[in-house]
């Protein structure tokens, strides 16, 4: 039985990368200035240059090769009642090493980095019930606002005009806008593209992800419109090395906002409205009431459209799909899983107070 000394060199050298990669999780000061704000960038843009180009997702079209590589080693390895089961098993761990190196040092550290908040000098903390409120509504105000400007209508339902390579084209431009005010979140080369895999995203309720490896921005191209051009910011915002989900929120609602189509605005405050008005809700159900009784009902049809369009998705396999997501947030310092998302409405209050 022959072993390969590459294979072990790999595998053992994945248990050292897991220690390494503790430690640096706790050098948020060095992370920050060497990797997020040093080669970080460089790698980020290299990449996108390499791969933005392509009209489809490179990215999947590699996941999809590995997956059928690892499902086929699979099966060849219970036909043969697992013969050579050692061998296979060291090179599984030797790619499972390469993986893990490429994934930290593509994108990965940027889970370690300091607070977006600490970044835009925005003071986020503890929050009372009524700055919730206050946040809301204000918010639910320029919903409003953006809506009837869209539609001249507050019982219509926003119908937006573009493709999604229409939209993936027009989505920098409110980085450019942003930049003015927030240099740091700059954005250049372009790599943004529907998934390949966008109807099993769909079932296991994603609407969008970066590829730690090709760092190209992957959108869900069957999700409803009107939240796309808000997914597509959020995922660019992946790209510029902001990993934790409530920055890469906070940034596409800017981004979005900052834009200067009125499809991006709407579909930034829609983003953030969502996400207040839920957690208002947790607190006080009468004012979440006070504020939802003010939305226009164009606005409330676009919900209903949004809810009937992910029921049809609704499947017994979902819950554990996301329980291994949650996983994967909590191993890279986000404590709270997925409910890490939710945690852009600390940074919503934030803006709305400096506002």
């Amino acid at each position: 039985m022959k072993y390969s000394k590459k294979h072990i060199l790999l595998a053992l050298l994945l248990p050292l990368q897991i220690v390494i990669i503790q430690i640096l999780s706790q050098k948020t000061a060095w992370i920050e200035t060497y990797y997020s704000n040093g080669l970080y960038p460089y790698i980020s843009k290299a990449l996108r240059l390499i791969f933005g180009w392509f009209p489809f997702s490179i990215g999947d079209i590699i996941g999809l090769y590995l997956l059928v590589i690892v499902l086929k080693n699979i099966y060849v390895l219970f036909t043969n009642k697992f013969k050579n089961f050692i061998p296979k098993l060291l090179g599984l761990f030797a790619f499972l090493s390469v993986l893990h190196f490429c994934f930290y040092l593509f994108w990965g550290l940027n889970y370690f980095r300091a607070p977006l908040a600490k970044n835009l000098k925005l003071t986020q903390g503890e929050y009372t019930t009524e700055e919730l409120y206050e946040t809301t509504k204000n918010i639910a105000s320029e919903f409003n606002r953006v809506h009837c400007d869209i539609t001249q209508n507050d019982t219509v339902k926003v119908i937006v005009p573009y493709s999604s390579k229409e939209i993936y084209d027009i989505a920098p431009y409110g980085y450019i806008n942003l930049a003015s005010t927030y240099p740091q979140l700059q954005y250049h080369f372009p790599s943004i593209k529907s998934s390949l895999v966008s109807t099993f995203q769909s079932y296991n309720g994603t609407s969008g992800y970066i590829n730690p490896i090709t760092i190209e921005a992957q959108i869900n191209n069957q999700i409803p419109k009107t939240g796309f051009a808000a997914t597509t910011c959020h995922e660019i915002a992946h790209q510029i090395g902001w990993a934790a989900e409530n920055d890469a929120n906070f940034i596409g609602f800017l981004a979005a906002t900052f834009h200067d189509d009125l499809y991006f605005n709407y579909s930034g405050y829609r983003m953030a409205y969502t996400y207040c008005i839920r957690e208002l809700r947790k607190r006080d159900k009468s004012l979440a009431k006070k504020v939802m009784q003010t939305i226009n009902k164009g606005i409330l049809k676009d919900y209903n459209n949004s809810y009937l369009h992910w029921k049809q998705y609704e499947n017994p396999i979902e819950p554990y799909l996301k329980k291994g997501y949650n996983s994967y947030l909590k191993a890279n310092k986000q404590s709270k899983g997925i409910n890490s998302y939710s945690y852009v409405v600390d940074l919503l209050i934030a803006y709305n107070k400096n506002k």
